[in-house]
């Protein structure tokens, strides 16, 4: 991680672009790592803010720790497990890392939990990734170049094929909403209400963002605070699929300048970006 102080290394679309296979195998080989952990032998511990860690967090962790030390040694790295150790806010480009998102759904046996990298350009996700190593799957994109969905097969991965949001529903059509499986709110659950005939597919981790990126959902709303690295990727994905990424009031999201620590107070992924200026 670069000291304070140090000078900030802007990276922009084309050289992001160069990185987008190195990156992927980080969270290839980060999955595959979390795979390889024995649930039912394996650590579970506490954190100060309640949430679990465990065994698998720390191996993807540190498979991706190490990994970006190696390739971009000169750009910072955030990351759930080191947050203790950032100094905010960053300057020019941060990575954003969630080794394993979902760990309540991992604990408790499910498949739904995701590795999340993120690269973030003067506080905006430019790309991210979201792989989702139980169910075999990785949503990646780079805003302005597009996202895509690709097939783990054992430690590499299959062809890409691109993914698009989809448009908002016609009229008196249902809308789909992405929820969380254990993370519901009160708002969050009135702003889904607000759609008649809305259809709830309750997920866990950033799934939620994989499913609205590839057309298969319209909203995924979360009006209760989060963590960066909870949100960073999947806002790169969603938004280089055509959709966009705002908070209650339209407002665009920023990350690693530190406003409020980590937390992101709420946001609303919309897939189609055009129904972000309904009322709600």
């Amino acid at each position: 991680m670069n000291e304070a102080g140090s000078p900030a290394r802007n990276i922009e679309r084309d050289a992001a672009a160069a990185l987008m296979e190195p990156l992927t195998d980080l969270v290839v080989r980060a999955g595959a790592a979390i795979m390889a952990v024995n649930r039912r032998a394996m650590t579970v511990a506490g954190k100060a803010d309640g949430s679990p860690v465990t065994d698998a967090d720390l191996a993807a962790d540190n498979i991706i720790g190490d990994g970006l030390a190696h390739l971009m040694p000169d750009v910072p790295a955030l990351s759930e497990e080191r947050a203790h150790s950032a100094t905010l806010p960053y300057r020019g480009s941060i990575f954003l890392i969630d080794p394993l998102d979902g760990t309540k759904e991992f604990v408790a046996g499910r498949d739904e939990f995701t590795v999340n990298l993120a690269l973030v350009t003067n506080g905006t996700p430019l790309l991210g990734i979201i792989g989702a190593p139980a169910l075999g799957l990785i949503w990646r994109g780079l805003v302005g170049r597009g996202a895509e969905r690709l097939r783990i097969e054992g430690t590499g991965i299959g062809a890409a094929e691109p993914i698009h949001t989809r448009q908002i529903p016609n009229r008196g059509d249902p809308w789909i909403a992405a929820v969380s499986r254990s993370h519901g709110d009160p708002r969050s659950e009135a702003f889904i209400a607000s759609r008649p005939g809305v259809i709830r597919e309750r997920l866990g981790s950033a799934i939620k963002f994989g499913r609205l990126a590839e057309g298969a959902a319209d909203i995924y709303p979360r009006l209760a605070p989060t963590s960066e690295w909870d949100v960073a990727a999947g806002h790169a994905v969603v938004t280089a699929a055509g959709g966009k990424v705002t908070d209650a009031k339209g407002a665009s999201l920023r990350f690693g300048k530190g406003q409020d620590g980590f937390i992101v107070p709420e946001f609303i992924a919309w897939g189609d970006p055009s129904a972000a200026t309904e009322p709600y």
